[in-house]
């Protein structure tokens, strides 16, 4: 029996030596800190990752309050809560504070700190995880000096930036790009409400998707945002920032303000695609349009030309004869409907691009032999001219080449069938 109790006990003694054995391993080569406080503060026993963190040897801890290596203005927030540890009001803290280094050094912890209790449930000494955020306060402390020099540049410019944590999806807005949104008394916008002022239609341009996949490092939007002062264009420069093992980290755009950058670049693109005497676009004007229509009941390209124009210009003039083209572009102009493309070849042939099925299409040419053969009221007197159209029609987009010069010899079918009438085919 006493042999039983012996082997018993024997048993319990090695789980229990094995069980300290393997604590303080894990405590000694553990890669945070960790740390024994006692009820005053001290330090009872520090790992090796410990003593690095506050510049003291492993041989000296012992014995070395807390108070000796923290910064004197994060001391009085940790003894606040130390002391509500002690007197039974929480079980333990979290806290961020600066250890001072005996050389000097500073460096930035988080810490974690329980309470061991006694069966009676006083506390009976701490353990302490400390984790060196340095790298993390380094990073903060460089955002904030871009931030600020991004305001500071923002001062000459209309516009400001904004930054997105990617992992928890916290959006802000300068203080700066705040103001210019919403005006002087405004609050920052979060992500949601800095999207509603997105206009629908630019929503895409303004997706972040790709960069907070990592998929981009950089992109460059234009999209209109809707502000105290109305709608604006914005350019917005977004750039990734990844943290150390290569993941998205940070989302950072500059969003400016070229609402007349914008508009200038509007009114050169138009009147580089405009004819300058009709209005109606040129020949690189329809094929830009034409680029961007999209139909499921096809396409009509009709080719027109006028007849007896020659003569008009010689015997009244060449500012009569462009007072006949302005009325001709008019008068194409209300034979379709507000999404079908005008275009002036050159000088008296016109090009119309009309979306809809082939009836569609010959409607139009109907309409325009008969528009185009009512008098034209010139300061010289009236004047009377017909038109030959060719019309081809095609289910699904082509060239625009092509299509043109079917219509053109369309056209010149309708010229030798006397003028003044229309031919039609489908494309083949």
């Amino acid at each position: 029996m006493e042999m039983a109790m012996d082997d018993q006990r024997g048993s319990r003694q090695f789980a229990a030596e094995s069980r300290m054995a393997l604590f303080d391993f894990a405590f000694d080569h553990a890669p945070i800190g960790i740390a024994l406080i006692d009820l005053d503060g001290c330090v009872i026993r520090g790992n090796a990752a410990f003593s690095r963190m506050v510049g003291i040897p492993l041989s000296e801890l012992e014995g070395i309050s807390f108070r000796d290596f923290t910064h004197p203005e994060d001391l009085a927030a940790d003894l606040a809560l130390f002391a509500e540890v002690l007197a039974g009001k929480r079980d333990g803290y979290s806290i961020e504070k600066r250890y001072v280094q005996r050389d000097g050094s500073i460096l930035h912890v988080r810490i974690h700190v329980a309470a061991m209790r006694l069966a009676n449930g006083k506390v009976a000494r701490f353990i302490s995880q400390i984790e060196d955020i340095s790298k993390d306060k380094e990073n903060e402390r460089e955002l904030a000096e871009r931030a600020a020099q991004l305001e500071l540049a923002m001062q000459a410019i209309r516009g400001g930036f904004w930054h997105m944590d990617v992992k928890t999806h916290k959006f802000e807005t300068s203080e700066r790009l705040t103001q210019f949104i919403g005006g002087p008394d405004a609050a920052k916008f979060d992500l949601k409400g800095y999207t509603e002022r997105v206009h629908p239609d630019d929503s895409t341009a303004a997706d972040l998707s790709s960069l907070i996949a990592g998929k981009l490092d950089q992109s460059v939007a234009q999209y209109r945002l809707r502000t105290i002062e109305g709608e604006r264009w914005m350019r917005c420069d977004r750039r990734l920032l990844r943290d150390p093992d290569g993941d998205p980290w940070r989302i950072v755009g500059v969003a400016i303000d070229f609402t007349e950058e914008h508009d200038r670049l509007e009114r050169l693109m138009e009147k580089s695609e405009t004819d300058a005497l009709t209005g109606v676009l040129n020949r690189r004007g329809l094929e830009s349009r034409y680029e961007m229509l999209v139909s499921s009941d096809g396409f009509s390209v009709l080719a027109i030309d006028l007849d007896g124009f020659k003569a008009i210009n010689d015997r009244h003039g060449h500012p009569a004869g462009d007072a006949v083209l302005v009325e001709t572009a008019k008068r194409l102009q209300a034979s379709v409907r507000v999404n079908d493309l005008v275009c002036r070849a050159g000088g008296d042939e016109f090009i119309l691009i009309v979306v809809g099925e082939p009836g569609v299409g010959e409607a139009v040419a109907k309409r325009i032999v008969e528009a185009i053969s009512e008098p034209f009221q010139l300061t010289t007197g009236t004047v009377r001219l017909g038109t030959s159209v060719g019309c081809t029609w095609c289910q699904t987009k082509k060239p625009l080449d092509q299509l043109t010069a079917h219509a053109d010899a369309l056209l010149y079918e309708a010229k030798a069938a006397g003028k003044n009438m229309w031919r039609f085919a489908v494309c083949s």
